[in-house]
């Protein structure tokens, strides 16, 4: 079963805020098993356009980073994130090839 990840392009208004969603995600990436393979890194844009920060995270399965995403927890962490950033978000599945 192929792994799913969070892709997400972020740009942040006010850190300071922004770190009251970092906390408040936590729990249900602990509970749905993400890991984060890259955390707003140092980052070259080569091609088109992106946001200041860009974040890959990793799942299980595509279904858990769904469910991570349609969770309660989740949902009001991302509350106190929409204030405070403007983003996209892709859930995409791996590649098991």
């Amino acid at each position: 079963m192929p792994k799913g990840y969070w892709v997400a392009h972020v740009d942040v208004r006010d850190p300071q805020a922004y770190e009251r969603y970092k906390a408040a995600n936590a729990a249900p990436f602990a509970e749905y098993g993400a890991r984060f393979l890259v955390r707003g890194g140092a980052q070259q844009v080569r091609e088109g356009a992106a946001k200041t920060r860009t974040v890959v995270i990793e799942f299980p399965s595509l279904e858990a980073a769904i469910a991570c995403y349609e969770s309660p927890a989740y949902q009001a962490a991302k509350a106190l994130r929409d204030p405070v950033s403007e983003g996209d978000l892709v859930i995409v599945a791996g590649y098991d090839g």
